[in-house]
């Protein structure tokens, strides 16, 4: 819970106070899938896969100096899957990343970024708790740091509007509930850029 409040303080950050001094916002909306190693068996029996299903998600970014800037994200998996056949589950992924991004010509940019979050396993329990402060849920966490590193291609297909495939690689520490702790997100996003100079 403490994450989640430190992205959403994070956010309003991106959102009021640092437009001001930016030189470029860009936000989008993503889909896409997740890639991993397949099951695996342990002396302690099936460990299972991560990847498959539909993801969704958001991000966004502010350049500041040139093509340097700051860039958050976050995607989970549109539906549940079962874990182990038993327990109905899904992945959520957020990071905070420093981003390089280019804009070649007014049709084409790239961008690269790389830096820190966590994974959140939702473990959907089928009842309901609620804490001390009234906050209610039918799921358990398990939280995992990870380390992310990714890009994409910007394709820019109407004025300002884009279309970006895309990749996150991902290093979760200590993924113990699955068979890799190096999943793989892949996708589109389609965004908008406000602001900025077209070619740099």
């Amino acid at each position: 819970m403490r994450k989640l409040q430190a992205l959403v303080f994070t956010a309003l950050v991106y959102g009021i106070v640092l437009p001001a001094s930016a030189q470029q916002i860009d936000a989008a909306i993503a889909g896409g899938s997740l890639l991993s190693s397949g099951n695996s068996f342990t002396s302690s029996g099936l460990v299972p896969a991560e990847g498959g299903g539909a993801f969704i998600g958001f991000n966004g970014d502010v350049l500041f100096k040139g093509n340097l800037g700051v860039q958050a994200e976050v995607n989970w998996r549109a539906s549940q899957n079962s874990y182990g056949g038993q327990v109905p589950y899904r992945p959520l992924f957020w990071d905070v990343n420093a981003i390089y991004s280019r804009r070649f010509s007014p049709r084409l940019g790239a961008e690269a970024l790389g830096g820190i979050g966590a994974e959140s396993i939702r473990f959907y329990t089928g009842q309901g708790s609620c804490d001390y402060y009234g906050n209610c849920s039918n799921y358990v966490s398990s939280n995992h740091f990870m380390a992310d590193v990714g890009g994409g291609i910007r394709l820019y297909v109407w004025r300002s509007a884009f279309v970006r495939p895309e990749v996150r690689l991902y290093l979760v520490h200590n993924n113990a509930e699955f068979s890799s702790s190096y999943p793989v997100r892949y996708g589109v996003s389609l965004g908008y850029t406000f602001g900025g100079t077209g070619s740099k």
